[in-house]
């Protein structure tokens, strides 16, 4: 009989404070793993933004036009999306519409189209944007320039010029604009979205290779 009594003691059950003491070490760890789960999913959305913020940056840049001098192509306050890897796998091409840093402060940027390559020599007269003797179709101007010059674009540079002729700061007044201040060429424009299109002018590649000769 007393046998049986000692094996009766030893298997007996947790006592209930046990029980409870157990359940609360589980519920506690539970919710442990819940924050750092948390922390952790948090922690790896913030690393995700910024590395995708530094990639898209380094491939593109987003500026707002202020002022007119690119009217009518685009307006003022219009936001434009900028490629800043076209000039790294490509050369600039007449009629481009390119992002750079102003030559006389590097801390203002502009945003205007090329006219002039390395060895080209540019002339305004009567009223006439000229390339090497061979006179511009320009449809997609303000109006017709009043200004009067000679230029040669030397190497490494560009010439610009304001669509809006005569009410643009440009390469007339502050001279070439150096490749390497280049920051990109305009894409296309973003906002606002009734004016979504892309910032294009196929019409002065036609316009240079089906030129008139200067008078």
């Amino acid at each position: 009989m007393e046998q049986n009594l000692d094996n009766f003691h030893t298997e007996a059950a947790p006592l209930p404070s046990e029980i409870g003491d157990e359940v609360s070490l589980e519920e506690t760890s539970s919710k442990g793993s819940g924050f750092w789960q948390f922390f952790r999913d948090v922690l790896e959305t913030l690393i995700l933004s910024v590395v995708l913020f530094v990639a898209i940056n380094a491939v593109s840049a987003r500026i707002r036009v202020d002022g007119s001098s690119m009217v009518p192509t685009l307006n003022n306050g219009e936001f434009v999306m900028v490629n800043r890897l076209a000039y790294k796998f490509g050369a600039p091409k007449h009629g481009d519409v390119v992002v750079f840093d102003y030559p006389r402060d590097p801390q203002q940027e502009y945003i205007k189209r090329i006219i002039g390559l390395p060895g080209d020599f540019i002339s305004i007269k009567n009223g006439y944007v000229y390339v090497n003797g061979l006179q511009l179709i320009e449809p997609y101007i303000a109006a017709a320039p009043r200004s009067q010059g000679e230029w040669t674009v030397p190497e490494d540079h560009i010439f610009v010029l304001g669509d809006n002729r005569n009410n643009s700061q440009d390469s007339r007044s502050f001279g070439f604009v150096a490749f390497d201040q280049v920051i990109g060429k305009a894409l296309f424009i973003y906002w606002p979205p009734t004016n979504w299109g892309s910032v294009v002018s196929p019409e002065i590649e036609a316009a240079i290779s089906n030129a008139t000769s200067y008078p």
